[in-house]
């Protein structure tokens, strides 16, 4: 697919403006030019195995090593211990009439309850569904239907959200469903069973424990004879991403993309060296905590440890300090919040040597601080998509600070990068183009949408990533933009399109758009432009709250401006790059 908007988005994005004229629109070049083409590399082979089968492996080679901590409630499970019950709750899927195949959504922050779902579906051949858990109504409904779910298993709670009655929005039939949990739902089809974790009955749905309970000598038999069937190109998990339209699409990977993607992850950072407890504060239902982080378990032998149901700064010290890990997580901004803790002092972090810094770009100095006063030395930087598993990019330990925090180091093993021209041609080193990527990592497809997948896969299974990057000559990748129109704020990804869609339709709003600006802490703020209805009136107050009830709490806008009108191009296009200084100057005021 031509890409002729490339060079036009560049220019016209404010990020990046001073880059463009370096951005080559030339088709060949010199042959004494090298290329921004790379390979990472390749001595260790790829893994050929399920998830399930690696997890087996790692029982037979030590079953009585802690496999994973949850600090809060202070739950353990040795490898020995977390294979049982993770057949007992894949017996138990088998057992409602769950299949292989099938789709099972997970709603709910970190919980020892998300890891048995996670490995249990792996188990059976059931495609885990990751559903963001500060998804509201609407936002859970698409999410349920995009793919089809057959069930749904979900937390009570979490930060004032009672899922059960976000759910019963959607399936008030919930009232009329008998114990046995057979849903019938009209908005939702597909949707046949609820499962709450917890102790509580809920009407119509199921309790996490029965499933349990509901398993069979007959089931785990089958299960066990399952996995000689299940094959590691099998699709075994789908996360949602906007990608480039803002539409959010559903990732489909493999076991084949994400062991080999946390193996490889965890090879960089020298956990096949050396005994690792990574702590874990960054949610499951991301690519990050779930593969780069749970998956350690298998890939790696690591014990993970899991600081809190979700972030939280002193939580995370904690649980660093007391189980002694020696491998940190964080976006940026947790990184921060922990160095600016009221106690970070009274914490001994010398069992750190190394951890992951990823979803947004790092301050040097927050890399300094991190390096000096957490003890992590050998802290890596990651980059990558969803789309690719999902990291393609990563710092080496010994990798010097300043490619630390310029670059997002260098290509995966068995993984191809280059940047290209808007005609599809490989760049020289050292100029601008859009970053693409080939190889194990990339997923098999947009989940049911092959029109999606075909504009970002070509038919040589290039992935395109939407970003505008430049290599030098040892291969270190430096992001300087992105062509998606996208924000990342505190590490999560905010699309404008689907924010614009939501506030569309509040009924004072006649137009709206929605920008990202530079913040020191989350790394990008919200900032809603918007015209007001003739004969209506509306305040910033009421555009919160009605964005309080309509999205996830990361979507809503830090910033509301009302305007009586956007900056156009001369054929009627809002100029978004004008939109961004105008906040940028706004907030500076």
């Amino acid at each position: 697919m031509n890409r002729p908007i490339l060079k036009r988005l560049i220019a016209t994005t404010s990020q990046v403006s001073k880059l463009s004229g370096r951005f080559s629109t030339r088709s060949t070049c010199s042959q004494k030019e090298k290329l921004s083409y790379f390979q990472g590399p390749s001595e260790t082979p790829l893994l050929g195995i399920t998830i399930g089968q690696g997890l087996e492996q790692r029982v037979d080679l030590n079953p009585d090593k802690e496999a994973v901590i949850f600090s809060t409630g202070n739950v353990r499970k040795t490898f020995g211990q977390l294979l049982e019950e993770t057949d007992q709750l894949a017996a138990g899927l088998l057992e409602l009439g769950i299949k292989r195949g099938d789709r099972v959504g997970i709603w709910g922050p970190n919980s020892i309850e998300w890891i048995l779902t996670q490995y249990a579906t792996a188990r059976a051949g059931i495609i885990l569904v990751n559903i963001n858990p500060l998804y509201r109504p609407d936002e859970l409904q698409y999410a349920l239907e995009k793919v089809g779910c057959t069930a749904v298993i979900m937390a009570e709670e979490f930060k004032g959200q009672n899922y059960y009655d976000n759910l019963f929005q959607l399936v008030p039939e919930l009232a009329r469903t008998d114990n046995d949990g057979h849903i019938k739902s009209h908005l939702l089809p597909d949707l046949k069973r609820v499962i709450m974790m917890g102790d509580k009955k809920y009407q119509g749905a199921l309790k996490f424990s029965e499933v349990m309970e509901a398993a069979t000598s007959k089931r785990r038999t089958e299960l066990l004879d399952l996995q000689s069937k299940l094959q590691f190109d099998d699709p075994i998990n789908i996360q949602f991403t906007s990608g480039t339209t803002g539409t959010p699409k559903g990732a489909t990977l493999s076991h084949h993309n994400i062991m080999n993607n946390s193996y490889f992850t965890g090879r960089r950072l020298g956990y096949h060296e050396m005994e690792t407890r990574i702590c874990i504060p960054v949610p499951l239902y991301h690519c990050f905590g779930m593969v780069i982080g749970s998956l350690q378990m298998v890939t790696n032998g690591s014990t993970c440890v899991f600081p809190s149901p979700a972030f939280e700064s002193g939580a995370t010290l904690h649980s660093v300090s007391k189980e002694r890990c020696t491998s940190l997580y964080g976006v940026p901004t947790m990184f921060i919040d922990m160095l600016n803790h009221h106690d970070f002092d009274k914490f001994d972090l010398k069992s750190l040597y190394t951890g992951v810094m990823a979803g947004s770009p790092c301050p040097i100095e927050t890399m300094r601080q991190v390096i000096s006063q957490m003890n992590m030395p050998s802290v890596t930087v990651c980059y990558g998509t969803t789309e690719n598993s999902p990291v393609t990019f990563q710092s080496y330990r010994d990798d010097v600070l300043e490619k630390k925090v310029s670059t997002v180091g260098r290509s995966h093993p068995h993984v191809e990068t280059k940047i290209v021209d808007e005609n599809g041609d490989i760049l020289p080193v050292g100029e601008s183009g859009e970053l693409c990527t080939r190889g194990y990592m990339t997923m098999l497809e947009y989940w049911n949408d092959p029109t999606k997948t075909k504009e970002v896969i070509k038919s040589d299974r290039w992935y395109f990533t939407g970003d505008i990057g430049e290599m030098d000559e040892d291969g270190f990748c430096r992001i300087v933009g992105r062509i998606k129109d996208m924000i990342i704020r505190g590490g999560e990804n905010v699309y404008p399109l689907e924010l614009e869609q939501i506030l569309y339709k509040h009924p004072d709003v006649k137009d709206v758009q929605v920008v990202g600006i530079p913040d020191d802490r989350l790394g990008e703020e919200i900032f809603a432009f918007i015209q007001i209805k003739d004969d209506h009136s509306c305040s910033e107050e009421d555009i919160i709250k009605y964005c309080k009830e309509k999205m996830a709490r990361y979507k809503i806008p830090r910033f509301v401006k009302f305007v009586t009108e956007f900056p156009l191009t001369v054929t009627g296009k809002v100029q978004k790059f004008k939109l961004q200084e105008i906040a940028e100057l706004d907030v500076q005021s």
